[in-house]
């Protein structure tokens, strides 16, 4: 484990520890926030894990997966701050040259019961498999406009191995065909699911992390989606989807992505 995963790791378990020392060592004094609940700057942080360690309930952290892409870590794990119910999330932190946390994206949402294939939001593979990194990239990024943008959505199948896709959105069933059956309910539904702008890829082996915004149901939102990519193909998927703020209503002015 790098040290820098060991560090992203270190500083989102001040949440439980309530650890301000850690955290203080951590974070460069200009952080920068991009959670819209909370001002941005390292003594706004700070703050927040004084106000956990005074609650009456203690905050848990569990991080399921850990990847490193560049100067950025990013993180899948579940949060219950303060006893206020168990979120999923993903987490990305970026390092600055002295090797302290300069700045952070997440996105979070309540953890849901298992999806109809009986796979959870966070189950599944766990660990990397030795693979170029940017044919990852490549390929998910090519995924995500071609198909999730609607670019070219012809392509649809040539993305998977036949049937065999492992899905934990938890309202979507495993294979190309749950996948079908999902967009077609929702569409039916009404519930439109429109890719508007993709922000980063983030890479390292066979793990791929797209960070998009757009439109869920009428609602303006961030999607983080992790992909595995096996022989070629989309293999896994994994994604939490969160509603963003107004801008009047965000607690700093860094904007969500």
């Amino acid at each position: 484990m790098s040290q820098n995963i060991q560090n992203a790791k270190a500083l989102i378990n001040t949440f439980a520890t309530g650890d301000l020392d850690t955290a203080r060592h951590l974070l460069a004094p200009d952080y920068i926030q991009h959670n819209q609940a909370y001002a941005t700057g390292a003594a706004a942080f700070i703050s927040a894990v004084e106000g956990l360690a005074q609650a009456s309930v203690k905050t848990t952290v569990q991080t399921i997966r850990a990847f490193e892409d560049g100067d950025k870590v990013f993180l899948h794990t579940i949060y219950n701050f303060a006893g206020s119910g168990e979120q999923v999330a993903f987490d990305i932190f970026r390092f600055n040259a002295e090797g302290k946390i300069a700045e952070h994206w997440d996105n979070l949402d309540a953890l849901a019961e298992p999806n109809p294939s009986g796979r959870t939001q966070i189950d599944g593979v766990v660990e990397t498999t030795a693979t170029d990194k940017e044919a990852t990239r490549t390929l998910v990024t090519n995924f995500v406009q071609d198909v999730l943008h609607g670019k070219n959505l012809d392509k649809l199948t040539s993305y998977f191995d036949g049937d065999n896709y492992i899905q934990h959105n938890a309202g979507i069933a495993d294979g190309l065909s749950g996948l079908g059956a999902a967009l077609v309910a929702l569409a039916e539904a009404g519930l439109e699911m429109v890719y508007k702008e993709t922000y980063q890829v983030l890479a390292e082996d066979d793990f791929a992390l797209a960070i998009s915004e757009g439109e869920f149901a009428g609602r303006h939102v961030a999607f983080y989606d992790l992909f595995r990519v096996e022989n070629g193909y989309i293999a896994e998927h994994w994604v939490v989807i969160q509603d963003i703020v107004t801008e009047a209503e965000a607690a700093n002015d860094n904007g969500k992505f």
